[in-house]
């Protein structure tokens, strides 16, 4: 069997930066589950899994505009501190929701000043481009349900 569209893909994987600094690692844990062409992934990844078997090994390397896209200046803004009424301390790292004109959008704090902290909306993988090692495990049919839900079910079914 091979990695088509609505089939249920279980794979080990491992991510790195352009540094080669692992991102994240399915290693130690059970494996993920995906179902293909239900953009569960990121597309870069799923089309290097398109055709592949159980068993195989695939290297990919996935440009940011195949993952999770190039950074967006206009996410990066500078607001007032009075923005965070209420919060004692403001500090780099630190993740807030914040309210835009296309609905609720997380933020990361990149810069604190005196009167102003500057928030990046941009996925904390935007502009990078991604190397991921993957070992496909398991693949089988989407079952009727999954299908209709767009994603894959653990064992033991539906899980939200």
């Amino acid at each position: 069997m091979t990695i088509t569209k609505d089939k249920v893909v279980s794979m080990h994987y491992t991510v790195k930066n352009a540094a080669g600094d692992v991102i994240d690692s399915s290693e130690g844990r059970d494996p993920l589950l995906y179902m293909q062409g239900h953009r569960n992934i990121i597309p870069g990844l799923e089309s290097a899994l398109e055709g592949k078997g159980q068993g195989d090994k695939v290297e990919a390397v996935i440009e940011p505009q195949e993952a999770y896209g190039e950074v967006v200046a206009e996410l990066i803004q500078q607001v007032p501190r009075s923005a965070f009424e209420g919060v004692e301390t403001l500090e780099v790292g630190m993740n807030f929701q914040a309210q835009s004109e296309q609905g609720p959008v997380n933020v990361v704090i990149t810069e604190v000043a005196d009167e102003t902290v500057t928030v990046d909306g941009n996925h904390p993988l935007a502009g990078q481009t991604l190397h991921f090692n993957v070992e496909v495990v398991e693949i089988r049919d989407a079952s009727e349900e999954e299908i209709a839900h767009g994603h894959a079910h653990g064992a033991g079914g539906h899980q939200h």
